[in-house]
Parts: C-alpha cells; sequence; structure tokens
C-alpha cells in the first residue's frame, strides 16, 4: 500500500487510553504516534501496550497545537464528534494522513481543529472510547486504501469457484493472482 499515515492525540489525560491506542497504531502499521499538549506519562501508557510499540514506531510529543509538525503534503484530519464532520464511509482517506483525537470527555481544540484539512466523524449516536474510536478510522483506512480485493457480491468471502455468469470473454480480469473466468469456459 502507498502513502504513510500517522495517529496522536490532543490534552489526554488517561494513559491506558494512549497505550491501547498506541498498540493499535503499531498493529495497523501507523509510521509514526505522536501526542499533543498531554500530562500522560510515557511508561504508564506501556501498561496497556503489549506489542511494545515504542521499539517499532516513532512517538513525537509536543506541547501546543502550533508545534506539532506536520509533513510536506500530508492532510491533518481530525477525528471529532462534530455536526459539520464528515462521515467517515464517505470520507477518502489521504495517501498521506495524519490523524488526530481529542480527550475522553472534551474535544479537539480549537486551535488544532484550525490547523486540520478535515474533520471526520464515525457515524454513532455517541462518542466511544479514544483508542475505540482510533481504531475504527484505522480499519476503514485500511480496507478503504485499496489492499484487499473488492467484498464479493455473495455472502462470505471470495471463492475460487465463484464467477458470475454474464460475464462475457473481453470482461474477465486478472486480479491479485485470482482469475475469475465464466463457468462454461473452466476445465
Amino acid at each position: 500500500m502507498r502513502g504513510y499515515f500517522g495517529i496522536g492525540v490532543e490534552a489526554i489525560s488517561k494513559p491506558l487510553n494512549v497505550g491501547n491506542l498506541l498498540r493499535s497504531a503499531h498493529s495497523f502499521g501507523a509510521s509514526f504516534f505522536f501526542t499533543i499538549n498531554t500530562s500522560v506519562d510515557v511508561r504508564e501508557m506501556a501498561v496497556s501496550d503489549t506489542s511494545g510499540a515504542f521499539d517499532h514506531i516513532p512517538f513525537y510529543d509536543f506541547k501546543k497545537p502550533a508545534d506539532l509538525i506536520v509533513p510536506r503534503n500530508t492532510s491533518l484530519v481530525a477525528v471529532e464528534f462534530l455536526e459539520d464532520s464528515i462521515e467517515l464511509p464517505s470520507f477518502r482517506h489521504p495517501k498521506q494522513a495524519m490523524y488526530v483525537l481529542g480527550p475522553e470527555k472534551n474535544n479537539v481544540s480549537p486551535a488544532m481543529l484550525e490547523r486540520c484539512d478535515y474533520t471526520i466523524k464515525i457515524p454513532m449516536k455517541f462518542c466511544v472510547n479514544v483508542g475505540v474510536a482510533g481504531a475504527i478510522v484505522m480499519y476503514d483506512r485500511l480496507i478503504s486504501m485499496g489492499k484487499f480485493a473488492d467484498r464479493p457480491v455473495h455472502e462470505g468471502g471470495p471463492t475460487d469457484d465463484f464467477s458470475p455468469d454474464q460475464l462475457r470473454e473481453e470482461q474477465i480480469v486478472v486480479h491479485r493472482k485470482r482469475q475469475f473466468v465464466p463457468k462454461k469456459q473452466q476445465p
């Protein structure tokens, strides 16, 4: 998959939430993790990060939103439950992105929102835990960035014997080492 992403939190206060999000970031292949204006002790975060993410991905800590360094050609995306936020299923993830989530009992700061290129929200009745929200966003990025084959039109996963009967020979497509051939042409 081309591109990269980083994920972080602003003004977070619960170290286990940060550790959980850091572990998920490591698992989903984040290129880096960051915090902004946080009082969380890194050693306390490690308690819930059983993957040892600190040994595998860079960690950056910034004092305030203005200090955040955003790489060139990278979009800054706030994950925030605001009325005018883009709903996650309708959002096209940037190839290079940094996602920032707010504190447990508050919002991403106005100063941070001002710096963001996009604000997205997970379509729910109310907010969920910051670690869960971050994992949902990273999962959505993973499935929408073209790393996997399209979902089949039938229930379940793709099968080697599935091929739509309505295909003409010139419509046969080879996709990721799997050829879908009309049943009439199968040996």
